[in-house]
């Protein structure tokens, strides 16, 4: 297992910008990708045991974070 942060910046680097342009103007999307560096930092204080938690509440955190990145990728795919 990987214990490298998921930042979103590394998973879409070709649309960097368009992240930025879209927190400032639609604040689902600015929700969406403050909840996913919330979730992502928490998953990655358990992967490295700084803030060990029960497997099942990592994989529920895991599950969050892709549902999330799966929303952003989509709304950045119409944007």
């Amino acid at each position: 297992m990987s214990h490298t942060p998921h930042e979103l910046a590394e998973d879409f680097p070709d649309d960097v910008e368009r992240i930025h342009a879209l927190k400032e103007e639609n604040a689902h999307f600015a929700r969406l990708v403050e909840e996913y560096h919330a979730v992502n930092r928490a998953v990655h204080r358990a992967e490295t045991g700084i803030e060990p938690c029960e497997e099942l509440a990592e994989v529920e955190m895991r599950k969050t974070r892709m549902r999330l990145k799966d929303e952003i990728a989509g709304l950045l795919a119409k944007a």
